[in-house]
């Protein structure tokens, strides 16, 4: 017995062994697993590290100088908010960029009128504020030498500027502005034939591709009713290298200058190097370039049109008691959030964005409050790439103003809205402008959105 005791033991220390060496290999599997999992989450979802050396430099390096810019010009009030605007966009814009919204904006139900056939003008519609405006077609002789070539908006003064807010019988700046006698045109050259065309128009659907930004795209012709493809002008403004483009693409114009429904309209001369401030033109001054027009439908080059203009007209004006309908943002309803988002975007040159959004604030542009009872619209940033207007003088004067924004400061329009509207309110009390903001998911139901083609690119700092 004692040599079978003494026998086993050996036996018993192997198997021990055995285990314990399966055990180590485990535990190390384990480990191993744990580890290379935990550096797959790093490399793939990279969360936020307190680190701050993630932090790089700017990505607008013109803003260096700017604090000291706003210190000597604005109060410290004043100055206190812009420095947090300005500081919060240069910190978003030194990161890394923000994951896309994953957002689902969707169409909602209109209600539109069964048949166009039956549709009148409402009695008295159009008995809006009146007032005559006549518009600057010639600057005066240059008495500058810098101040050789003529400007399509003019050289309005801020004397000129402040006075054009008045809804009253006046003469003011809006565009087509010649030099004196002797100088070159400013821009924006029509044919004389294709003038002619658009003097007849009373209804207008029109769009513009500028640098062959964006794709042809046609309005839904089952959705147009055979008064409608009679009677409604859609015009569609095009450079002499968008023509090319589309041309090559199987776009041609028959010989009355058709591409379906389309009426496409060759512009030379263009007025500005930045394509997006030259869409303005057509976008804006719908009543400079149809002057016979009572009413006027912009659509957006990335949008195809879904229903026929005159329901449309019927639904944003008549039936809401409105002379200009355009509908709100999408995502954002004050300014403050506008400028932050333009910046992180690189939309435009950020000492541009500064140089506009001080000015707004130190002439009494305020944030959005949804609170307020009192507010004058559901929201201060329009989603601009659809506007449903009657051509009536507060229509037409808000029109020439929102330009003449566009034109001084940024084409980014979208910055100027509610600036323009609130002062043009705050200087005429009791002169009444009905501007119907209509929800987005009403856009999206009339018109279908599409990517553009080119990626848009930064323009420069505007020449001081």
């Amino acid at each position: 017995m004692a040599v079978h005791r003494l026998g086993g033991e050996p036996l018993r220390y192997r198997r021990a062994r055995r285990i314990a060496r399966i055990l180590r290999r485990r535990c190390f599997l384990g480990i191993f697993s744990v580890s290379f999992l935990s550096l797959l989450y790093l490399a793939f979802f990279h969360p936020k590290l307190s680190f701050h050396a993630l932090h790089h430099g700017r990505v607008n390096q013109g803003n260096t100088g700017h604090r000291s810019i706003i210190s000597t010009l604005y109060s410290s009030d004043n100055e206190s908010d812009v420095s947090y605007v300005s500081g919060k966009a240069e910190a978003e814009t030194s990161r890394h960029p923000r994951a896309k919204s994953h957002k689902h904006h969707v169409p909602c139900d209109i209600e539109f009128v069964d048949s166009v056939e039956d549709l009148v003008e409402p009695e008295n519609y159009m008995n809006f504020t009146r007032f005559s405006l006549d518009y600057i077609i010639e600057e005066e002789a240059f008495y500058q030498t810098d101040q050789s070539e003529p400007l399509f908006g003019g050289r309005q003064s801020i004397e000129e500027r402040e006075n054009s807010f008045y809804a009253e019988n006046q003469t003011i700046h809006c565009g087509f502005v010649r030099g004196p006698g002797g100088y070159p045109g400013s821009g924006f050259d029509l044919d004389e034939k294709d003038k002619e065309f658009m003097a007849t128009c009373i209804v207008v659907v029109s769009s513009c591709i500028f640098g062959s930004s964006d794709f042809l795209r046609r309005p839904t012709r089952s959705k147009i009713g055979t008064y409608s493809k009679r009677n409604v002008c859609f015009v569609m403004f095009l450079d002499e290298l968008t023509l090319t483009k589309i041309s090559s693409e199987g776009n041609i114009p028959n010989e009355n200058g058709f591409i379906g429904l389309w009426r496409v309209i060759a512009v030379k001369n263009l007025p500005y190097t930045d394509m997006r401030k030259t869409g303005k033109v057509p976008k804006f001054l719908s009543h400079r370039l149809f002057p016979s027009a009572r009413y006027s439908i912009w659509i957006d080059s990335k949008m195809r049109l879904n229903a026929d203009p005159m329901l449309i007209i019927e639904y944003f004006l008549w039936r809401k008691k409105s002379e200009y309908a355009i509908s709100r943002h999408y995502d954002r309803s004050c300014v403050w959030e506008e400028v932050l988002q333009n910046k992180r975007l690189n939309k435009y040159n950020h000492t541009a964005i500064d140089e506009q959004f001080l000015y707004y604030q130190s002439d009494g542009l305020i944030k959005f409050n949804e609170s307020d009872p009192d507010v004058p619209l559901p929201s201060y940033v329009p989603e601009g790439s659809f506007i449903v207007r009657a051509h009536t003088p507060m229509s037409n004067l808000f029109s020439c103003l929102w330009f003449n924004e566009v034109d001084r400061f940024t084409s980014r329009d979208q910055l100027s809205f509610a600036y323009t509207f609130l002062k043009l309110r705050r200087m005429n009390p009791g002169k009444h402008f009905l501007l119907n903001m209509f929800k987005d998911c009403e856009r999206r139901a009339i018109a279908k959105l599409f990517h553009h083609r080119t990626e848009e690119s930064v323009p420069p700092p505007p020449p001081h």
